[in-house]
């Protein structure tokens, strides 16, 4: 009975013991899941909380574009309690704010965030918002367009106006109209109505109301219409904001030249030259004809615009604030490198007389393709390519024509006579973007003007257009958004 009763205690004790560590694994796991469980809900409040710091600078912005130190007017990081529904302080968010570097739109927000439970647990969230530049286009037109055969677009293109496309889009096609009558039709405006955007490459799409063909050798992209119109109107105040930023101290502003414009010729040493244009190249003029080469076609502003003869002004530092304003129409050629310039030309009030124009008859160009390099080129009124314009002419700008067009003139005389040599050019690249108000072209239907005409969309541009280049709005858009450990 003893050695029974001994054997009994012993397999108490041992099931005693082993109770008491089964209960100890149970509390001590029970407390590791407490403890997970409350660290969790602290690291997804401190989440919540940073991200309310982004939406909080965010609503910021929209009231104050341009406050990029919280309305502190000091340097941050700038500290905001977070409190709960019944005003209890829970936690804080800490926004660090980069501003946007010089001819960008782009601000960068980190919020660091903690809670008052978890004091160890930190979240960051880190966003960058911009502001769309009106170079979210590679071409852009407030009235009807027409590419042609030999026309090669890269980038998106939009009108308010009617698009007809034949040559090839290599991005979507998009036009404001349902449908128009096309002016290019010999016809028009007896001809029927066509498609917002449309082709006349074989086989030419049919009239509406049949469906729209998929045309993917033409819209390799695709098409779309009708879509909202982009406003144009914003564009005087941005141009009248501009030469008002010209003429400070960090800026160059000119009066008008007392001669026919200025030459303004761009280096990749950070300066440029100012010339002083007294004469233009005439037309060619050959016997028996006194109308060789003249305005056929009744263009308005029609002419060489091609240099003959220039005086020298000076050499200039690119300004501070990247802006150059001339009160005269202005010739633009050359090269930058890690430069960003905006050259406008326009004449206040609008219209006291003919409107100013940019005139591009040589190569204009970067030297870096990353972004580091950007020419904006705003006319009030036409943007050109003149006569005497290089046979393969590059043109890497954003270019507006406020209130004209982007284009070359019709430079072929009546009864087939021509503006030989000039009549015809070979070939055309534009890189940047391109915005007319009224219809552009660089190439006409008989073949004169230049044979092949690419158009290549520099996405650069979009959130880092040039120094005060027109924006499609004030509103901030989120373009990333990331955690950040």
């Amino acid at each position: 009975m003893r050695n029974q009763r001994g054997q009994i205690l012993i397999q108490t004790l041992v099931l005693s013991a082993l109770a008491v560590v089964f209960i100890s694994v149970l509390v001590s796991l029970a407390n590791y899941n407490i403890v997970t469980s409350t660290q969790s809900s602290n690291s997804e409040q401190a989440f919540q909380i940073a991200e309310s710091g982004i939406e909080y600078y965010r609503w910021h912005l929209a009231h104050s574009p341009q406050d990029f130190q919280d309305g502190k007017g000091v340097p941050g990081p700038y500290y905001h309690d977070f409190l709960d529904k019944s005003g209890t302080r829970i936690g804080q968010f800490a926004l660090t704010i980069t501003a946007p570097p010089v001819g960008s739109t782009v601000v960068t927000i980190l919020a660091t965030a903690t809670t008052t439970s978890g004091p160890g647990v930190v979240r960051k969230i880190q966003a960058r918002l911009a502001i769309p530049s009106l170079a979210k286009y590679a071409t852009l037109s407030n009235t009807n367009i027409n590419f042609g055969v030999g026309a090669t677009a890269y980038g998106p293109v939009h009108s308010n106006g009617g698009v007809r496309f034949d040559g090839v889009a290599n991005n979507v096609v998009t036009s404001a109209l349902t449908q128009y009558k096309d002016p290019s039709h010999q016809n028009y405006p007896n001809d029927p109505a066509e498609f917002g955007v449309h082709t006349h490459v074989s086989p030419i799409d049919p009239l509406p109301p049949n469906s729209v063909p998929n045309r993917s050798d033409v819209f390799k992209a695709g098409r779309q219409f009708p879509v909202p119109a982009v406003d144009f109107t914003g564009i005087t105040a941005n141009l009248a904001q501009i030469k008002a930023d010209a003429n400070t101290p960090n800026g160059r502003y000119f009066l008008p030249s007392g001669a026919l414009g200025y030459h303004i010729i761009l280096k990749t040493n950070g300066t440029f030259d100012l010339r002083r244009v007294t004469s233009l190249v005439p037309p060619p003029n050959v016997p028996p004809s006194s109308n060789y080469c003249t305005n056929s076609q009744n263009q308005t502003g029609w002419g060489t615009w091609s240099i003959q003869n220039e005086t020298p002004i000076q050499n200039y530092a690119f300004p501070a604030n990247g802006l150059i304003f001339t009160e005269d129409n202005v010739w633009v050629d050359g090269q930058i490198n890690n430069a960003r310039l905006t050259i406008a030309a326009g004449l206040f009030p609008d219209p006291p007389g003919p409107r100013k124009s940019i005139t591009i008859n040589h190569n204009l160009t970067y030297t870096n393709y990353n972004g580091q390099d950007a020419i904006g080129l705003i006319a009030q009124g036409d943007i050109n390519v003149g006569m005497v314009s290089d046979d393969n002419l590059r043109i890497d700008a954003a270019v507006i024509a406020q209130n004209g067009r982007v284009g070359r003139y019709y430079y072929k005389g009546p009864s087939g006579q021509r503006c030989s040599p000039y009549h015809v050019r070979q070939t055309l690249t534009m890189y940047g973007m391109l915005a007319t108000n009224q219809q552009s072209g660089f190439a006409y239907g008989d073949g004169t003007g230049y044979q092949t005409r690419t158009y290549t969309y520099d996405a650069n541009l979009l959130y880092a257009p040039p120094p005060s280049f027109p924006l499609t709005s004030n509103q901030y858009q989120t373009i990333s958004w990331q955690e950040v450990k």
